[in-house]
């Protein structure tokens, strides 16, 4: 066994993500948002494909997308408030995109980069948290609906957002939730 890390212990077992309502500015500079992104970038990734981008949206970018969004949400059949409510995801200081961007392989199959993708979201998600921002990992409709992607993010047709990870500074404790039962999810096999 290697040597244990208590105060990453005691992070994990208390980390909380800080829902887009309770960012606001500033979010982090660009150098700070490099290094938090070269963290993220440390996740298991069979066959060093690095099969995920990132696609950083500033303030201005996101202003000029929230109507986008609004838009895509009203012609995707939702009414004022569900379009309101979509757009209202861009209110976030800074978003990043965590794109899959499959690599063909004949060893290492499409879902399992996927996975590499989301384990991106998760490994930059921890490391905003654990620098001090909020932050907070969601989808919606800009990840969920291909030809928003394709349209405004530029994404390819075999890629696909994973998730957008809002970070900024957080304006209050972030809501506590319930967690899993975990002996009631767990098979032990001898």
């Amino acid at each position: 066994m290697t040597s244990a890390d208590p105060s990453a212990i005691e992070f994990l077992g208390s980390r909380r993500s800080h829902p887009p309502k309770l960012l606001s500015g500033p979010a982090p500079d660009r150098a700070q948002l490099e290094q938090l992104l070269t963290l993220a970038a440390r996740v298991p990734d069979h066959g060093k494909l690095e099969p995920w981008r990132f696609i950083v949206m500033t303030r201005p970018a996101l202003d000029r997308l929230k109507p986008l969004i609004h838009q895509a949400a009203l012609d995707q059949g939702q009414d004022q408030a569900g379009a309101d409510k979509a757009a209202s995801a861009f209110d976030s200081p800074l978003i990043v995109a965590v794109v899959s961007s499959p690599v063909p392989s004949e060893k290492v199959p499409e879902w399992e980069q996927f996975l590499s993708a989301g384990a991106v979201c998760l490994g930059l998600l921890n490391a905003a948290l654990a620098a001090g921002w909020g932050a907070s990992w969601l989808t919606g409709l800009a990840a969920l609906n291909p030809d928003f992607g394709r349209a405004h993010l530029g994404l390819k047709t075999d890629e696909r957002i994973v998730g957008l990870v809002h970070i900024g500074t957080s304006r209050g404790a972030p809501p506590e939730r319930p967690r899993p039962d975990v002996a009631a999810k767990t098979t032990y096999l001898a």
